[in-house]
């Protein structure tokens, strides 16, 4: 895809979805940071379903490092991967406590250097808390669209990443993401692809495959 099909789809998309904005429910830096963990293999619907008592438990970032574990686990079970999420979200707390005065730190170096927190989920921090779009956050439904209308051939995240980031101009950067999940959790859905209303059906690899 050129750079000019790419200007195409984000406007075809933009009007498709003029709400599209991020899925999860936060209130301070930490809580988001908290809440891209859960989202990890999880909907972010059952994430927001989750949260509301976690955040009523830990109201600051001192009590997410020293909630016991064990009822950290229970209350965050329903997200799946409940003890490896756990002990990432005391660490991380603890890191920010001891290695950022308190403060969620705003740079991809230092995002990444905190427990539970990829490229990814630094990404989706920044553009959510700080409005920096520096990249593009790909997920499933990023990687899956990004495939199929070709935007990227590749099968890495941060491979992807690259590829959008050089179709795409920088002014457009934060409204990808929202966009691509948006498109896959309404039209593009994995098993049941909704193809004949689809509003990038003409870029689409498998919508041609159907018409021949």
């Amino acid at each position: 895809m050129n750079k000019n099909d790419a200007k195409e789809l984000v406007n075809l998309l933009k009007n498709a979805y003029p709400d599209a904005t991020c899925s999860l429910d936060f209130e301070t830096p930490f809580q988001l940071v908290v809440a891209v963990m859960l989202s990890a293999q999880c909907t972010d619907e059952r994430v927001n379903k989750t949260t509301p008592e976690l955040f009523s438990r830990c109201k600051s970032i001192e009590d997410f490092a020293n909630i016991d574990i064990s009822e950290l686990e229970k209350i965050i079970h329903p997200c799946g991967f409940y003890k490896n999420k756990a002990k990432n979200i005391k660490l991380c707390a603890k890191q920010v406590i001891e290695n950022f005065n308190g403060v969620v730190p705003h740079s991809m170096e230092e995002l990444t250097s905190l427990a539970g927190v990829g490229r990814k989920s630094a990404n989706v921090i920044m553009l959510e808390v700080f409005g920096i779009a520096e990249g593009i956050a790909v997920d499933t439904h990023a990687k899956r669209i990004s495939n199929l209308v070709g935007l990227s051939n590749k099968k890495e995240p941060e491979k992807i990443e690259q590829d959008l980031i050089k179709l795409f101009p920088k002014d457009a950067l934060k409204d990808i993401n929202h966009l691509l999940v948006w498109h896959g959790r309404n039209t593009c859905i994995a098993r049941h692809p909704k193809c004949l209303e689809c509003p990038i059906n003409k870029f689409c690899n498998h919508f041609k495959t159907l018409k021949t």
